[in-house]
């Protein structure tokens, strides 16, 4: 996905995006104002994608997260790793305190007015890869569960959090690469090691009770 690709989402919770940026409302990183002397506007938009990452905001599936108790805490628990979509397929996964320094950057510099910015994260690979370094780390095998289109649709009859992942399942059935490129010629590289993101929120999944 490139930053000139419009937010044009035909329904569900993308288009319900796309109507409270286009009105206005609040919930958009803020941003300063081309004198850099009041931070009371609303920020430019600014997409990440399937982020991962360790404390609570990395982990709700409803939240964003596609990568969250059901893959890093089944790991540790010698369980399977659900998640959505073909696992032999490139996909970005943002990271969390990627997500938070690449909205600081944007907040606080002039030259993001007026744009769409990607934000930086962990270089892209298959998931198929990332589930193999979080094997890696974990140290034992992890088994992997993809849930196909018909049964995320089936699920969504009695969960609206699927029901959602049900009108953008595109995203997980075919590539999906986020192209960072623009932010990073004009703010610099960024982005954490995809081996490093694993880590830290593994080593926080271990924190928690009950996790072996």
């Amino acid at each position: 996905m490139a930053g000139a690709v419009p937010a044009a989402a035909a329904r569900g919770a993308g288009r319900r995006r796309a109507h409270r940026r286009a009105a206005g409302e609040p919930g958009e990183p803020v941003r300063l104002r081309p004198d850099r002397r009041q931070a009371d506007d609303r920020g430019p938009p600014a997409r990440r994608h399937g982020r991962q990452g360790p404390g609570p905001g990395g982990q709700q599936l409803g939240g964003g997260s596609t990568l969250g108790e059901r893959v890093f805490g089944n790991a540790l628990a010698g369980r399977r790793a659900d998640f959505i979509g073909n696992p032999a397929l490139p996909h970005t996964y943002s990271y969390v305190p990627d997500i938070a320094a690449g909205l600081a950057t944007l907040g606080t510099d002039a030259r993001a007015v007026g744009e769409v910015w990607h934000l930086p994260g962990p270089a892209t690979g298959t998931t198929r890869a990332l589930l193999d370094l979080v094997a890696s780390q974990a140290g034992h095998p992890v088994g992997i569960r993809s849930l196909p289109k018909l049964a995320v649709r089936t699920l969504g009859l009695v969960n609206p959090m699927l029901r959602e992942l049900t009108e953008t399942y595109y995203q997980f059935g075919e590539p999906f690469v986020l192209d960072t490129s623009k932010y990073q010629a004009a703010f610099g590289a960024a982005g954490t090691p995809l081996a490093d993101a694993i880590a830290a929120t593994l080593a926080w999944y271990k924190t928690r009770p009950g996790t072996p």
